[in-house]
């Protein structure tokens, strides 16, 4: 009986005339070796030229406003050394970016433990600040009752109110950079740009209940750039007379007299509730239990309409 070729292995099948003209052959050794090396050496070329030449010529800043766990790593080092580093290219930011232009006064009277005071900084001020922080001078101002016959200040939410005003004026009004030689100050020094002092006091005013708990000024002075030694020299400041010759040329800077000084110019301009916001020496808009008494028929609490206005206001002075 004649065997099946297919089980005796003595005829095999020939494969299709497709299959034989389609079937690619395996590259040897040699060949597979080249190839992975051309690979190799086109990643190589790509990392030298994208990364080794390009990215050291781009500009990378920090956030002057949070440095995050960048930050902390540094401060573990040398705080003061950090704030140098860190800070040392964007000094320029004190600096009057349009020089012999007028700029529009803003201001924001606040109380530092208010929850208005809260509300309107996150929903009005800052909002509006990103967009027009180059072309407005502002100033956060406080609201405390201050004796004429005394020393004595008072503030609404008690004496850790009053420090935590005291702790907001001395970020914005310490030298900038921070020097231990505050008596040797000229008259008119740099001071803390508008945008770490700001961001200084809406980082406390996010923990209003905790003013003035020293982990929470620490913590929110190291994201913004403050000098804390500069910051807790100045609020713990007895004097409340800078003017009294004591000190030489130049008196420390005190937290108290900046908060007496800063309370009676509130006062002065008839402000008496946290928030107030007054735009070019005018009421624009009022935060107390909610939005009153605001500009352009209450839509001056949308912070597109305060950049519409100080844009106009801009406009018409440059």
């Amino acid at each position: 009986m004649e065997k099946l070729p297919i089980h005796t292995g003595e005829t095999q099948i020939p494969p299709k005339e497709s299959e034989s003209t389609t079937r690619r052959e395996r590259p040897d050794t040699p060949t597979f070796l080249r190839r992975l090396f051309l690979v190799f050496a086109f990643l190589a070329c790509y990392y030298y030229y994208y990364v080794i030449r390009i990215l050291p010529s781009t500009e990378w800043r920090l956030s002057p406003c949070n440095h995050g766990q960048h930050d902390a790593e540094l401060a573990m080092e040398d705080t003061e050394e950090a704030y140098t580093q860190i800070y040392e290219d964007d000094a320029h930011l004190n600096m009057d970016a349009f020089d012999g232009q007028t700029k529009v006064p803003l201001e924001a009277h606040i109380m530092s433990k208010c929850p208005d005071a809260e509300a309107c900084l996150h929903k009005l001020v800052l909002p509006a600040m990103e967009k027009i922080s180059d072309k407005v001078d502002f100033q956060l101002s406080f609201i405390a009752t201050v004796s004429k016959e005394s020393s004595d200040i008072e503030c609404m939410h008690g004496p850790t109110e009053c420090i935590g005003n005291m702790l907001m004026l001395c970020a914005a009004n310490l030298p900038f950079p921070a020097t231990e030689h505050e008596s040797l100050l000229p008259t008119t020094y740099p001071r803390t740009p508008i945008i770490r002092s700001l961001g200084f006091a809406n980082c406390l005013i996010n923990d209003y209940p905790l003013i003035p708990d020293r982990d929470l000024v620490m913590h929110c002075a190291l994201e913004h750039g403050i000098d804390f030694e500069s910051l807790n020299r100045c609020a713990s400041q007895q004097s409340d007379d800078p003017d009294d010759g004591s000190f030489g040329s130049s008196p420390p800077l005190s937290g108290i007299a900046l908060l007496r000084e800063n309370a009676l110019h509130s006062e002065e301009v008839g402000v008496h509730t946290s928030c107030t916001v007054r735009v070019d020496d005018a009421v624009w808009c009022v935060h107390d239990g909610g939005w009153k008494n605001c500009a352009q028929g209450g839509e001056g609490s949308k912070p597109q309409v305060l950049v519409d206005e100080i844009n106009r206001l801009w406009d018409e002075r440059n």
